[in-house]
């Protein structure tokens, strides 16, 4: 009598839906299914995209677009021929063809000495107005040119007043000509940029390398009003990313792992690293040691991601969550099919992706059974003391 009631009890209760209050790990498979659009009064709204994987979608999330320097900077030629700037050191140096000059000095009399027929100009630092002062030429407007240019200049402006005077203008301390190096670098600095020209690695050789592993750094270039971040695997292993740098350019060293979220019922819920510049779902489903023979849902196995409205317009053309930069997308994958082990290696997993696998329908009712059990175990018991004592 006591079994009867408690099955029937049961079935109402799981017809009725009292299962949802029971405790879970996340939502059901259907509920995942169906929570991707809301209904309110004003209408049904979309919340995200749920998409099937199947070998179409793995082809169309190969052409997404990577972040790359190169598309963001597009030149990868070095830079100009470096000219003085404001903030540079520069030192002049004079010579005459005789002594006695302005330059020069007097004749002595030991016939071995004739005099020196040279000065040195001690180095000015240029200031805002982009001048230097040199002796009996006046004020030389020097930011913007080349060296050698400055050289003539002076020389023109000594004309008649030096004998016959040579010029050699070297800048001393390049400020101007820099890249400004921060972050995970093992020594931040302005590094100088040399006459040939410099490519991003040569910048981050000269700043001492990096400090955190190469898998785990990005590369983030600021340029101007324009900022692009790509992984320095990615600058390692396709030279066409290793571009020229820019005079006052900003290189940021950023440490960020790879992981990914490990949610449900799996071996191991947890967020775990990539350890690899880049790995597939079947890698990541290893990682988290696999789905729960007790508790898994096999055709509930979800990658939640955020994806470029790009990338979402390939895979569902009609979305209406187009309208956003950013669109969340919800991946299934039917784990009970064969052809999804070949999938899953070809599906590439991303930074800070989600891998959530729902539990199986059997669990909830295991669920129910036991609370059930816990709550008819008294009357049972009092039902067969009472039948003794019959």
């Amino acid at each position: 009598m006591v079994r009867n009631v408690t099955l029937a009890a049961l079935a109402a209760c799981l017809v009725s839906g009292c299962s949802s209050l029971l405790p879970a790990a996340g939502p059901t498979t259907g509920a995942v299914i169906d929570g991707a659009d809301v209904s309110t009064s004003e209408g049904t709204f979309a919340r995200y995209e749920i998409v099937d994987l199947s070998a179409a979608t793995i082809e169309a999330l190969r052409g997404r677009a990577l972040d790359s320097l190169l598309a963001s900077f597009g030149d990868r030629r070095p830079s100009l021929e470096p000219v003085i700037g404001v903030g540079d050191y520069v030192a002049i140096s004079v010579w005459e063809a005789g002594s006695g000059g302005l330059f020069s000095g007097p004749l002595v009399a030991d016939r071995f000495s004739a005099g020196s027929k040279s000065a040195l100009i001690p180095e000015q630092v240029v200031p805002r107005d982009g001048a230097i002062t040199v002796p009996y030429a006046g004020r030389i407007q020097v930011a913007g040119r080349r060296p050698q240019d400055v050289q003539g200049l002076i020389e023109t402006e000594l004309a008649g007043k030096a004998i016959q005077p040579q010029v050699l203008v070297s800048v001393t301390k390049s400020v101007s000509q820099t890249v400004t190096v921060t972050g995970e670098a093992v020594t931040g600095a302005r590094v100088p940029l040399s006459g040939k020209g410099d490519r991003l690695l040569d910048v981050i050789a000269t700043a001492g390398g990096v400090r955190a592993p190469v898998n785990e750094t990005f590369v983030r270039l600021s340029r101007g009003a324009q900022t692009a971040t790509v992984p320095l695997t990615t600058v390692v292993s396709n030279p066409a990313e290793n571009i020229f740098l820019r005079p006052a350019d900003t290189l940021t060293l950023v440490r960020d792992p790879q992981t990914f979220l490990a949610v449900g019922a799996l071996g191991n819920s947890t967020e775990i690293a990539f350890q690899a510049e880049g790995i597939t779902l079947a890698q990541a489903l290893a990682k988290a040691r696999g789905l729960s023979d007790f508790q898994a849902d096999p055709t509930g196995t979800f990658i939640f991601r955020f994806e470029p409205a790009a990338v979402v317009r390939r895979l569902k053309p009609g979305s209406p969550l187009l309208g956003t930069p950013l669109v969340p997308v919800v991946y299934r994958i039917n784990m009970r099919d064969p052809n999804s082990l070949f999938l899953t290696q070809a599906f590439r997993m991303r930074n800070r992706d989600l891998v959530y696998v729902s539990n199986a329908p059997f669990t909830e009712v295991q669920k129910v059974l036991s609370v059930f059990s816990t709550v008819t175990a008294p009357v049972s018991a009092a039902a067969s003391v009472y039948s003794v004592a019959r």
